[in-house]
């Protein structure tokens, strides 16, 4: 049986999207993440069986209160060898680690993720390093500031492909 590769993320709204991917990179560098996948990973769950989709439809269909965050800093990720390029979010109320933390331990309790051991970290991929070059060791962008608050959690299956992965909404739950 075929497996699927999913994530639970908490979906954007448009002018955030809009913004982010407005942000100029060296394309002989960096691929640009597309503004339409532009998303903040809550728990990747990885290869799962199609059924599993089942029991993370009620987790993100759990009712939820819209986080409100801003855009924070570049930060290239992982620090030592950086692959991506990524914007920090500020979470001043704690609410989307909240959020993370209860999707996390609802999907642990579900059998169908493994929470990890790192700290969340609320980022954005907004570009992958292109194969063969040599990492940068730093990203001068500056960003406008915004304010924004997340638009809806979603269960994705990702399927790569060479130009970059395609996500595909399996379940999907507007935040109040």
């Amino acid at each position: 049986m075929s497996q699927f590769r999913l994530f639970v993320a908490l979906d954007l709204p448009e002018a955030a999207r809009d913004a982010l991917a407005a942000v100029t990179v060296d394309p002989e560098v960096w691929r640009p993440v597309p503004a339409e996948a532009l998303h903040v990973t809550l728990a990747f769950l990885g290869s799962r069986p199609p059924a599993d989709v089942a029991a993370v439809d009620p987790v993100v269909a759990a009712e939820c209160d819209a986080p409100a965050l801003a855009l924070g800093s570049v930060l290239l990720l992982p620090p030592r060898r950086a692959r991506v390029l990524t914007v920090t979010l500020d979470d001043p109320t704690g609410a989307l680690a909240a959020l993370q933390a209860r999707i996390s331990g609802a999907l642990a309790a579900a059998g169908v993720y493994t929470p990890e051991k790192r700290q969340f970290r609320p980022h954005v991929t907004l570009a992958r390093l292109r194969p063969r070059v040599t990492p940068p060791r730093a990203a001068a962008i500056e960003l406008e500031p915004l304010a924004f608050s997340g638009r809806a959690v979603t269960l994705y299956r990702s399927r790569l492909h060479p130009s970059g992965a395609r996500y595909e909404p399996l379940a999907r739950a507007d935040l109040q």
